[in-house]
């Protein structure tokens, strides 16, 4: 792997019962069923005849990519996400196929990338852009976002990447079978897409990988950033990226350039999205925010009168967790009280983990204000009675260890939650 421009041939051999095991043990057992309507537990009561009929099928070229299933996730208000939602066994090989990949082109991918890469996460994107504001000289910043990425791939070109690593023309095929497989809609209609990888397919995440690895990292590190006067830096999470500069020239000419750039892959950018702002120490009170991975990145100044690069987290974001625990508790109210504090522990515990920063205490503490209200509310319309007063209610709390609490007035609670989300 160390020779960044070999190619490998006999790819297709893995394809074998031994990786399909290891794919099989691997997948969510409580997934949905894709259009075969086989589950993960009906799959594996004759686990090992099925998987040598998978493998023989695959040998001797007689496997066809199944269709795809396409359900609608909610994502905002009036807003969906389309979800493919693969068979069983497309998943089984595409979990093999995608070990593959990412064996062969994570040597090529550079630091500037942490989506969808094994040991990264956004939460280390966040604090790596972070670090780069607060230590770099970065003025300029230039956020983008890129308009319905996933269906917009062009085909031929994608292939093209991956045979940069790929020299198996069987291996090839197959992923153009699962690229071309049809889309099953919610009215039984049947889509063919000329471009787009499924979003849900196993193998969609490294194949976006690659394409905005030759699309954008590797043109941002050889093109853009040589050229550059000043230090330049780009951090990218799968298709949510920001780019800063030291100075506006560069700035400006990356902003320009974009489009073009972009358009070359058949990609668009959203441009009420994407935009250059100033984000000077200097200049605080004419630098803007910008969004990145749920946080909100502003310029200000510490108790101590330093200047420094302060994380909150995004109000629309912050909405969307309080709409959603408002859900879940009217879905699961009717529950054990143990487990139901269980999950509430949990949902907290992982929103602190994230959002976890130096200066966002706040948000973690309208969070629980939010949450202790909501649940409040569905824990006493369990019954036709009243089953807790605020009294029993925080005992109740204090007795599962949920999260300490402090009683505020709603008129104190406004202005503490203005002061920390504005």
């Amino acid at each position: 792997m160390a020779d960044k421009k070999k190619r490998f041939k006999s790819l297709y051999s893995f394809l074998n019962r031994v990786m399909f095991e290891k794919a099989y043990n691997d997948l969510n057992k409580n997934a949905s069923a894709g259009i075969d309507k086989v589950t993960w537990r009906e799959y594996g009561k004759n686990l090992e005849a099925n998987l040598l009929d998978l493998e023989t099928r695959l040998k001797e070229k007689r496997y066809h990519a199944r269709f795809v299933k396409r359900v609608l996730i909610p994502k905002g208000k009036n807003k969906f996400r389309p979800l493919g939602i693969p068979a069983l066994e497309e998943k089984i090989v595409q979990w093999v196929v995608r070990e593959i990949l990412q064996s062969l082109f994570e040597p090529l991918f550079l630091n500037c990338s942490y989506g969808y890469r094994e040991n990264r996460s956004p939460r280390q994107a966040s604090d790596a852009l972070w670090e780069k504001l607060m230590a770099g000289r970065y003025r300029w910043v230039v956020e983008a976002d890129i308009r319905s990425f996933f269906d917009t791939i062009e085909h031929e070109k994608l292939l093209t990447m991956v045979e940069k690593r790929v020299n198996d023309q069987a291996l090839t095929r197959l992923i153009r079978k699962w690229l071309r497989a049809g889309i099953v809609l919610e009215n039984g209609d049947i889509k063919y897409p000329e471009e787009g990888t499924v979003q849900g397919n196993i193998i969609s995440p490294i194949l976006a990988n690659i394409y905005l690895h030759y699309a954008l990292d590797q043109w941002f590190e050889r093109t853009i950033k040589p050229g550059c006067k000043g230090q330049a830096t780009l951090i990218r999470y799968a298709d949510d990226f920001v780019a800063c500069f030291e100075h506006e020239r560069p700035a400006t000419n990356f902003y320009k350039n974009l489009p073009n750039r972009f358009k070359e892959f058949g990609l668009e950018i959203a441009e009420e999205k994407t935009k250059k702002l100033k984000f000077n120490r200097f200049e605080r009170d004419s630098s803007e925010s910008f969004t990145f991975l749920g946080f909100v990145y502003t310029r200000d100044i510490s108790r101590k009168g330093n200047h420094i690069v302060r994380r909150k987290t995004d109000k629309k974001k912050f909405r969307n967790k309080v709409q959603d625990f408002k859900k879940w508790c009217k879905e699961n109210r009717h529950r054990r009280t143990r487990w139901i504090m269980e999950m509430v522990k949990s949902k907290m515990r992982g929103f602190r983990n994230y959002y976890g920063v130096s200066g966002n205490g706040g948000s973690i503490n309208a969070l629980i204000w939010h949450y202790t209200k909501i649940l409040f509310k569905w824990l006493n319309r369990r019954s036709q009675r009243r089953s807790y007063n605020w009294d029993r209610f925080n005992e109740l709390l204090k007795f599962y260890n949920v999260f300490s609490l402090r009683r505020l007035t709603c008129e104190g609670y406004q202005l503490n939650f203005l002061s920390c989300l504005a």
